[in-house]
């Protein structure tokens, strides 16, 4: 069946924007500037000032949800789910866990690679599908643990890339591991936040907008007032500002008043994963979540080729192969090799199952989240 000229749209806006999400990031990091008081240029490492941004752009998704409930209330004909009352602090857990997620992963993309960053974001699929038999009582397939089984290779192929890439002087070895064991950290995280979604989104009947929008509105308001004590407590050598503390807000501000620049990479990492979230559900309605999970794994694709043209890291072989271990591990897990096996034996493809929205976290994260 041929898409629409609207599902095309869908699928290149969450492919183009689920890229910017990461690379404004990356982009933001590389920028050096003066901070306050004439201090010396460095660079700009503010992930929890970048996390807060995040979240903005989640809150917005509520705007987005409102609007298209405007337009169903004047257009009864159009597709709505009634919504049950709900009480929003049940999103108070999930949002917790995503704001201490995200923020890992920001701290984490200052010490590694973009490509690297999002190939190791695969590791959710391992956490998830073992957090899943363990609190909501599910059984996995055969083809399940194979992908567990898979996607566990692939993290150790590209983390022995990244052990034997060439290192710069931004990025030492001992950063680069650092970084690469705090996103697989975030990933348990992360996997939590996704089995309790599903637990609410389910219970409750929650449109993803809705949901994505109230997690953003705590995530913003708590991180918010995190900046506060974070400006006065010390982090050593994770510090990225010359205050030598956890976050310094106001050294980020006066860099982005010194280099605008990195005004327009926070709004394309603001912007983006709004527009990202509502393409990604978008594109699970009108097409599939087969479909959405195959254009989030494009996305790293996209990442990967971009920073190698703008000179970012290296080129290793390694990586192809991780990747595409990777790849047959998210494809086994996630059942798509079904239908092609169905197609290669001419029988008749099996209905695909979990065309629904299932984790709200499993392909929007925050930076990402998604796998």
């Amino acid at each position: 069946m041929a898409w629409t000229k609207y599902q095309l749209f869908l699928a290149g806006l969450m492919l183009i924007t689920g890229s910017i999400n990461t690379l404004s990031a990356k982009w933001a990091d590389n920028f050096v500037a003066p901070g306050c008081g004439g201090s010396q240029e460095h660079s700009f490492q503010h992930p929890f000032l970048q996390a807060v941004g995040m979240f903005l752009g989640e809150f917005s998704c509520l705007a987005a949800f409102y609007l298209l409930r405007c337009r169903a209330a004047r257009h009864p004909d159009t597709s709505t789910d009634p919504q049950q009352p709900f009480n929003p602090l049940l999103f108070l857990p999930p949002a917790l866990c995503d704001m201490t997620g995200t923020s890992i992963m920001y701290v984490a993309l200052n010490m590694t690679s973009a490509s690297s960053f999002q190939m190791l974001r695969g590791a959710v699929i391992i956490f998830t599908g073992l957090f899943s038999v363990a609190f909501l009582g599910r059984r996995l397939a055969l083809s399940q643990w194979l992908g567990i089984l898979a996607t566990i290779a692939g993290l150790v192929v590209v983390g022995l890339a990244d052990l034997l890439s060439k290192h710069d002087s931004q990025h030492k070895l001992s950063e680069v591991i650092t970084g690469d064991l705090l996103i697989i950290m975030a990933q348990i995280i992360v996997s939590i936040q996704m089995v309790l979604e599903e637990k609410f989104v389910y219970k409750h009947n929650v449109h993803p907008l809705r949901a994505v929008g109230t997690e953003g509105l705590f995530g913003f308001m708590i991180l918010s007032l995190l900046l506060i004590p974070m400006y006065y407590i010390p982090a050593g050598s994770f510090s990225g500002n010359p205050r030598g503390t956890l976050e310094d807000a106001l050294d980020a501000f006066c860099q982005v008043g010194r280099q605008p620049l990195i005004a327009l990479a926070l709004l394309g990492n603001i912007s983006s994963i709004a527009f990202f979230n509502f393409a990604g559900i978008s594109v699970t309605k009108e097409l599939s979540a087969t479909t959405r999970m195959v254009l989030d794994s494009l996305r790293t694709v996209v990442i990967w080729a971009l920073s190698l043209a703008l000179g970012w890291e290296a080129f290793h072989p390694l990586q192809i192969l991780g990747f595409l271990i990777l790849l047959a591990g998210t494809t086994l897990y996630n059942g798509l090799h079904r239908p092609l096996l169905a197609r290669l034996s001419r029988g008749r493809p099996p209905a695909e199952e979990g065309e629904r929205e299932r984790l709200l976290g499993g392909s929007r994260t925050a930076i990402n989240n998604a796998s």
